[in-house]
C-alpha cells in the first residue's frame, strides 16, 4: 500500500534529493505568487494549494468537507 502523507514536510522527505530540489524550486515560485488566504497542504496525497474553509466555509461543491482546490 502506498504511503499516506499527513504533511508537506513528510511528502518532501519521501522524495529523492534531486526531486526535493526541483519541487522546492517550484514551491518557492508558487508560494511567492499564491493569493492571500490560500494555503498549502496535502490533498489527494500530494502537495496542493487551496482556499481553506476559514475563507470559503461552503467548501468544494463535490465534497463540502474538502477545501476548494
Amino acid at each position: 500500500m502506498p504511503q499516506k502523507f499527513e504533511s508537506v514536510e513528510q511528502y518532501l522527505a519521501s522524495l529523492s534529493v534531486e526531486r526535493q530540489e526541483m519541487v522546492g524550486a517550484i514551491r518557492h515560485v508558487i508560494l511567492q505568487n499564491l493569493p492571500k488566504g490560500y494555503e498549502e497542504g496535502i490533498q489527494y496525497n500530494m502537495i496542493g494549494y487551496y482556499v481553506p474553509h476559514s475563507v470559503y466555509p461552503a467548501g468544494y461543491h463535490c465534497d463540502p468537507r474538502q477545501p476548494v482546490p
